[in-house]
């Protein structure tokens, strides 16, 4: 019951791959050690996803320990789907080439982010372009800088400074480079962000376009 309300309460987000690719993995600190508690995109934290995509590739491993892998492609990224155990039944059936529907779990082990599948679905390919065409909608809505709180303004803030400040063995960070990475916001946000961080005297740019923590 308990694991039924838990299922009912995370969202799952509509996204295309390659906005679920460039979240931020944050993990809870347990006696075995860290796991893997939700990704950070933007102002959401991000559980359960629905993702529309082409299978580009199958992996069927039917050893004593059932597994089964499916690569799914949307044109914006690549990302696996994961099915483990007695679960592997449930899925066997799909294969490389259908374009489905797929809700899960998004699950971070060893530097990759996957999604564990509750439903998979065929659907047909045109829905592709409707799911791109739906998210670019609603990211043009969610980037205008007058519909963001101030409580989104100060987490988009504070992921620039991260980025910033983790860049410094390299020698800093190119600004193209920190827009390229953060697409889930507009540039427009982004550097006016950065120019607050320059006044605030806690970023230099060492030359035009280059970013440096002055730590």
């Amino acid at each position: 019951m308990a694991q039924e309300q838990q299922f009912k309460r995370n969202t799952a987000y509509k996204f295309r791959i390659g906005d679920i690719l460039i979240g931020k993995p944050v993990t809870n600190s347990e006696a075995e050690g860290e796991r893997f508690a939700f990704l950070e995109l933007g102002d959401k934290k991000i559980v359960r996803v629905n993702v529309i995509g082409n299978i580009v590739e199958k992996y069927e491993s039917l050893g004593e320990t059932k597994y089964l892998s499916f690569t799914v492609d949307d044109g914006s990224g690549q990302i696996r789907l994961k099915v483990f155990g007695d679960n592997t039944e449930r899925f066997k059936n799909f294969y490389q080439g259908q374009t489905i529907v797929v809700i899960g779990v998004i699950r971070h082990w060893n530097q990759e982010l996957y999604i564990s599948p509750d439903v998979m679905r065929e659907m047909n390919p045109k829905y592709l372009l409707i799911r791109k065409l739906e998210t670019e909608k609603e990211k043009a809505t969610s980037h205008n800088p007058s519909s963001l709180g101030k409580e989104q303004i100060i987490a988009i803030k504070d992921r620039i400074f991260d980025m910033i400040k983790n860049s410094e063995a390299e020698g800093g960070i190119e600004t193209e480079k920190l827009i390229l990475r953060l697409q889930e916001f507009s540039p427009a946000i982004i550097t006016k962000e950065i120019q607050k961080l320059l006044e605030d005297g806690i970023v230099f740019e060492p030359r035009p376009g280059k970013l440096r923590y002055l730590g």
